[in-house]
Parts: structure tokens; sequence; C-alpha cells
């Protein structure tokens, strides 16, 4: 069972063609991975942020969920950089949907109600690949920002 849902997942998240390329699922849970381990603790929260965020993005059964998280720690480990990611983003989203993965971002970082510097580095870096404007990242830090 497990080795065919890996199969599926092999099938619709990874290219044939090229293993530095990655579909949209893939590269964004890789970035709000990178959100959530950038101060180096894995809260719960951050955890379940993380999960409820790639549930919000994508149609996605638990276990198909499970093993996309799987996926994207091995793809975020063996990564040198986002551009590999934020590329794929900015092929396939616009604005709005550029600015709704950046939100997410915004609600993993917050999800333990603390914003580390390196997750706000982590952020902004993502933000300046996926060509976001300053004033976008700003709002989006602040409609997330809990009170």
């Amino acid at each position: 069972m497990i080795a065919s849902i890996q199969e599926w997942f092999k099938n619709h998240l990874e290219t044939d063609n090229n293993d530095s390329q990655h579909t949209i699922e893939l590269a964004t849970a890789v970035l709000l991975y990178e959100v959530m381990r950038a101060d180096h603790k894995f809260e719960q929260l951050e955890q379940n942020s993380y999960r409820k965020h790639l549930k919000k993005h994508f149609s996605l059964s638990g276990t198909e969920l499970e093993t996309l998280c799987q996926l994207s720690q091995s793809k975020a480990d063996d990564a040198a950089d986002y551009q590999q990611f934020t590329r794929v983003i900015n092929d396939i989203y616009g604005a709005d949907e550029k600015r709704a993965v950046l939100d997410s971002l915004w609600s993993v970082a917050y999800a333990d109600h603390e914003l580390s510097p390196d997750e706000d580095y982590t952020i902004r870096k993502i933000a300046d690949l996926l060509y976001i404007p300053h004033s976008q990242f700003i709002q989006s830090k602040l409609s997330v920002k809990p009170d």
C-alpha cells in the first residue's frame, strides 16, 4: 500500500525529465517546510499549521498529505537553494496565488506565536525570489501576525 502511494506521488509530483524540476505541490510544501525549520525548532503548532496550509492549497487525502510532507522534507534536506522551488511557483502562479503562499509562510512562522529572526529572513528571501513587492510582503506579514 505504501509503495503504491509513493509511486502515485512519484508520478504526480516529480517530473520525468529532470530531478531538479518539481510540481507546484512539492515546491510549496518545501518552502513551507523551510520556514518551519528555520528556527531549528519543530514545534507541534508549526507542524499542524504546515499540514493545514498544505490541505488548504491542495486537495490531498491524509495519506497523500503525509507522503508529501515526507517528500518535501527529503527534498529540502537535499536542496542547495530555494530557487528551484520558487521557479516552479513563478512559472505557474499569478500574483494572487503567490500572495496566498506568502500568507501561508507567515502563518507557519507565527503558529507558535513567536517570529524568530531566522524565520523572518527565510520568508523575506522567498518573497524576493517570488518577485513579491516589499509593500505586499509587509501587508501579508501584518495581516497574519497575531495580536
